[in-house]
């Protein structure tokens, strides 16, 4: 059941895609927002349309998750602007276009900072919060492809397994503090996603079936976190597609990750 008391939620990658749908939906529902992302700009035009029709306190963090440090200097801020936190949504997120073996060692870490440490991290640090209160809610956003077979030349369907496993184990660790924990797992998404990765012409290929969005796909990752589901895969189809995936053998799970759907 979803909860009327206002919280105070985190989203991060809150400039746009699913962060800004979660914004939306959360600020619906009279909870007080902590937008973080790299563009300043955008968190506060998202605010400024949010406070045209809700009265909460809404804030805008610019924080780059990719540097070191970064999650520890984010919850130092939200700390000096003296609010803590019920609701953690770790949305960002990204691919870069180059594979594996053509990135810079900077490329490699970046990608470990935002989508590995600082979930990780962000977990860790909202949880005495919550524990006291005896109620969080955190959504991590992984993907289908944590069930699909490994992408060729890129950490992104391994790091979503990851942020799978991470938030099915953190789920049982504190599922008796009355936080409930939630790895999301969208398919393909209209989102500005493929359009930062350069592949939207190749990705608009896809038949219209697979697709997703936003806003669906945020509200079935709340209710599943709200009814206690560990897992989310928003969509009968790729709840299906995700069955399927883990029954494959390795063998032609690794021969059919050699194509690249939007190659």
């Amino acid at each position: 059941m979803v909860t009327t008391t206002q919280h105070t939620a985190l989203i991060t990658g809150a400039s746009s895609g699913l962060g800004a749908e979660y914004a939306r939906l959360l600020a619906a529902e009279g909870h007080q927002l902590v937008l973080v992302a790299r563009r300043l700009d955008r968190l506060e035009a998202l605010i400024s349309e949010l406070q045209q029709k809700y009265p909460q306190r809404m804030e805008a963090i610019s924080c780059d998750l990719a540097e070191a440090g970064a999650t520890a200097h984010l919850m130092d801020e939200i700390a000096t602007r003296e609010l803590s936190i019920d609701i953690l949504i770790n949305n960002a997120g990204y691919s870069p276009k180059e594979s594996f073996s053509q990135q810079t060692p900077q490329v490699v870490q970046a990608q470990l900072h935002v989508m590995i440490n600082a979930v990780t991290e962000l977990c860790h640090a909202v949880l005495p919060n919550m524990t006291e209160k005896q109620w969080g809610r955190i959504i991590n956003v992984s993907s289908l492809a944590a069930f699909a077979p490994p992408g060729r030349g890129t950490m992104y369907s391994a790091i979503k397994q990851y942020v799978l496993a991470f938030s099915q184990s953190l789920d049982m660790d504190v599922r008796r503090d009355g936080i409930r924990v939630t790895a999301l797992c969208p398919g393909f998404t209209h989102t500005e996603f493929h359009d930062v990765m350069d592949v939207a012409d190749k990705a608009s290929k896809i038949p219209a079936a697979f697709w997703s969005d936003a806003p669906f796909v945020v509200s079935a990752g709340w209710r599943a976190v709200n009814a206690g589901q560990a897992v989310c895969t928003p969509g009968m189809l790729n709840n299906v597609i995700a069955v399927v995936s883990k029954r494959l053998p390795e063998r032609v799970r690794y021969h059919m990750g050699r194509v690249n759907p939007l190659e």
